[in-house]
């Protein structure tokens, strides 16, 4: 096992599926302590026994909940701090809905996606960051997405690029507000990764969602452009843990950085 997050504890939200439980076995292989955060019990218990049988003597918590749930939220964060510091944080956890015609989209769905996207990772950075400035080391990474730079590229997907490019601004902002006291703040595109939500997508009714916004996911999948969950976390640990360990505000891509 590879020590170089040896004596850190890492806190990954969405862990359950996808893009979270691939980073977190990552962390856990690099030495991290890791902390699951997922709102299914089933596959975040899944994702717990994977990380143990992979890396034999690793420290694995899993907390189960709905994050947009305030309540909820206030206790998860409430156990995290009387266990103990958080050194990283990954905010995975997101949605890709409402999708659809953007006039055709309620807002109050527009107001749950950001709750998702946006107010949780937020929340969460929010209630760790104070820890990690007091230490003098902490890492934070949110999971974005190339809509965020490429918007006009997912039509029927206005929300979710909205939220995203929200989440890297914010990621910047912060990166900067932070600059000197040893936490650093920077995003990651994941790249095209084949994941639930992708197949869940190419489901979908193109009289819902529309149709230029199905076929592109299937014509994607279908040309095999599609890049595993675990190949994209290991580019993410990459910049974590090698020549991008120290830089902040910036975002990553699967193989370039993005400077402001």
């Amino acid at each position: 096992m590879t020590t170089e997050l040896g004596g850190k504890t890492a806190l990954m939200t969405g862990a359950g599926r996808g893009i979270g439980a691939a980073i977190a076995t990552g962390l856990a292989r690099a030495g991290a302590d890791v902390v699951l955060i997922a709102r299914t019990a089933e596959q975040l218990d899944e994702t717990a026994d994977t990380i143990r049988s992979a890396v034999p003597g690793s420290s694995v918590r899993v907390e189960h909940g709905d994050l947009t749930d305030l309540e909820r939220r206030t206790a998860i964060l409430h156990t995290l701090r009387s266990a103990g510091h958080i050194d990283i944080l990954i905010n995975n956890a997101a949605t890709v809905e409402p999708l659809g015609a953007t006039a055709q989209i309620a807002p109050e769905a527009v107001q749950a996606a950001f709750e998702i996207n946006v107010v949780v990772p937020f929340a969460m950075t929010a209630a760790v960051v104070p820890g990690m400035v007091d230490a003098g080391w902490g890492r934070v990474v949110n999971i974005s997405s190339s809509v965020a730079g490429h918007p006009a590229s997912m039509i029927s997907g206005n929300v979710y690029a909205a939220t995203k490019a929200a989440i890297e601004a914010h990621s910047r902002n912060l990166a900067a507000e932070l600059a000197g006291t040893g936490v650093t703040v920077n995003a990651y595109r994941p790249g095209g990764v084949d994941t639930a939500m992708q197949g869940w997508i190419r489901g979908q009714d193109p009289q819902r969602i529309g149709s230029r916004l199905r076929d592109r996911f299937i014509s994607r999948y279908e040309a095999g452009d599609l890049i595993s969950a675990h190949e994209s976390a290991a580019r993410l640990l990459d910049h974590l843990l090698g020549a991008d360990a120290n830089t902040t505000g910036a975002i990553w891509n699967l193989g370039d950085t993005i400077t402001a």
